[in-house]
């Protein structure tokens, strides 16, 4: 049991993974790697820092590999959480936006105005989504009371835990952006209440 981080809350950075092999796409569980640069963008938005007693990782490789060599550096205990995993994108997955709006013109648009009942075709919906990302969150929360806890995961993870934290109803969850290598930060404040204390902090594009 590692020791807690000194001052009693429970603190939760959550990391999305750098830019992958083949660039900007809808992946969801399409199992890329990260790219050069996206190795670089996971070391510079972690830097020198230490604080972590604990990184939870998405097992795909994109989040998983830069875990586990974050953790070997540290000495750090790393876990791999299934239920943090990318949502499934179905057909779209390895498509570009282009390459989608070259198909359906329109369909993009559609689904960010209502991606409950326009979602692609084969796509997990998206209430198993959230219910599976807010389980696995809640048993972080469970496993590591009072200790400082890294999670390395994807966009659409980080947004079904925000909109968890924010009360938000699920489909509001697009509307925000977690960018490539974007930190945030949450924190325990008594009485099940969790609070965001920082969002969209990430290494400035060159």
């Amino acid at each position: 049991m590692q020791a807690d981080n000194g001052n009693g809350k429970t603190v939760i950075d959550l990391l999305r993974h750098g830019e992958p092999v083949g660039g900007r796409r809808y992946r969801g569980q399409q199992d890329d790697a990260l790219s050069e640069r996206g190795w670089e963008q996971m070391w510079q938005a972690v830097g020198d820092v230490n604080a972590w007693q604990q990184i939870v990782t998405s097992p795909l490789q994109r989040c998983h590999a830069f875990a586990t060599a974050l953790a070997e550096r540290h000495g750090t205990p790393v876990q791999a959480e299934p239920r943090f995993a990318e949502i499934g994108f179905g057909d779209w997955e390895g498509k570009t936006r282009t390459e989608l709006e070259a198909l359906i013109p329109g369909q993009l648009g559609r689904f960010y105005q209502d991606p409950v009942n326009n979602r692609p075709p084969g796509a997990e919906p998206l209430d198993d989504f959230v219910a599976r990302v807010r389980t696995g969150f809640n048993a972080v929360l469970t496993a590591y009371p009072g200790q400082s806890v890294l999670v390395v995961a994807h966009a659409g993870v980080i947004r079904a835990i925000l909109s968890r934290v924010l009360s938000m109803p699920s489909p509001a969850m697009y509307r925000i952006n977690v960018a490539n290598a974007g930190m945030t930060r949450l924190m325990t404040a008594g009485e099940g209440t969790i609070n965001l204390v920082s969002h969209g902090s990430v290494v400035p594009e060159q």
